[in-house]
């Protein structure tokens, strides 16, 4: 026997069609018949209510696999701008080619007859549904070009009330200019010399221009905010320096004093990093409490004793000993002195 592929298995086999008669083969046949007859089933409840709705491109591009037909099919019908839900999956299923693959696939792989006709599509019921589509595709039409008109009058409206906000703020601004005739040029001449009637006073000295430019800004209906003599500056139009960029004119005169420092000094600084170092280390160390700024002379140094001042070091081991022999010595005498006391109390009583 010939090796013989199944599509259904993924799998070659060499046992040629008794493959198909297997128990593994008609289980996994099953269970594809049912996973492709679902989808079917849900695209025929759309054959009397078809559904359409506004392209999307990350749910309208699904497609799916005809076991039948060996193909992949578009699943839905869409031109870019609006889809119809499973055209695409009754579109295929209602052709004649479709039809003959799926006798050939029931009876190469002796699928169950009752099933064929649940995957195949008849003539009649593809009119209808084309007729459906027709009749929602109207209305659907018809709704969109309602949401757009409703959608504009919306935009009309917010821009109607932008234009009439402007109006209004126009005139306010108007209603100044035209309230300051004669009368009014005089009411406020009146109030601005009263209210700056003593500073007037006090720089009418320094000279008649300052004094002119207020009559005349009086004149015109318009309130004076000082003089400002631009003469040796100039502007952002004029290509002047900025501000920002201009020398200090009080650096000049203060030369000689030292600008004050903001935070704290380098040495300040420095002195805190190494206080932050040492409260890392821990506080029981030897020579923690030792103080640094104490003065003590160049030739001092530490006395151990033994053989770190003088002597050698079989010398310091037999002192050590001796050291050693008379504490247990010592030791032994306290013993036998506390048992000695101890028979002796237990001898009176």
């Amino acid at each position: 026997m010939g090796a013989h592929y199944c599509p259904i298995c993924r799998q070659t086999t060499f046992n040629g069609k008794k493959h198909i008669f297997g128990k593994t083969h008609q289980s996994r046949l099953r269970l594809v018949l049912v996973k492709f007859i679902e989808k079917v089933k849900e695209a025929r409840r759309t054959l009397n209510k078809p559904e359409v709705e506004k392209f999307d491109c990350t749910q309208h591009k699904k497609t799916f696999w005809c076991y039948c037909c060996g193909l992949e099919v578009e699943r839905n019908v869409t031109d870019g701008k609006m889809t119809v839900l499973h055209g695409g999956l009754l579109e295929h299923m209602a052709v004649p080619e479709h039809k003959k693959n799926t006798h050939k696939f029931w009876w190469e792989n002796k699928a169950d007859p009752k099933l064929r006709d649940k995957v195949i599509i008849t003539q009649e019921e593809t009119e209808k549904f084309k007729a459906e589509v027709a009749k929602v595709l109207e209305t659907y039409v018809e709704k969109e070009d309602e949401y757009i008109k409703q959608q504009a009058e919306v935009i009309q409206a917010q821009e109607k009330q932008r234009q009439e906000l402007l109006e209004s703020l126009l005139e306010r601004d108007a209603e100044p200019e035209t309230s300051n005739g004669p009368n009014g040029t005089e009411i406020s001449a009146e109030a601005s010399v009263s209210s700056q009637g003593t500073s007037w006073v006090a720089n009418q000295q320094a000279g008649s221009s300052l004094f002119d430019t207020m009559v005349d800004a009086q004149q015109q209906g318009l309130t004076f905010i000082g003089h400002q003599d631009s003469s040796n500056s100039g502007n952002v139009h004029t290509g002047a320096v900025p501000p920002w960029l201009q020398d200090d004119p009080l650096e000049g005169s203060c030369k000689s004093a030292a600008p004050p420092e903001i935070g704290p000094s380098v040495q300040e600084f420095l002195r805190q990093k190494e206080q932050e170092k040492l409260r890392k280390l821990p506080p029981n160390r030897v020579g923690a409490n030792f103080d640094h700024s104490s003065h003590t002379d160049a030739n001092w140094l530490p006395s151990f004793g033994r053989v770190w001042n003088s002597g050698r070091r079989w010398q310091s081991r037999h002192q050590f000993r001796q050291e050693e022999g008379q504490k247990n010595r010592a030791k032994k005498r306290r013993k036998s002195w506390v048992e000695g006391a101890k028979k002796a109390k237990m001898t009176d009583d």
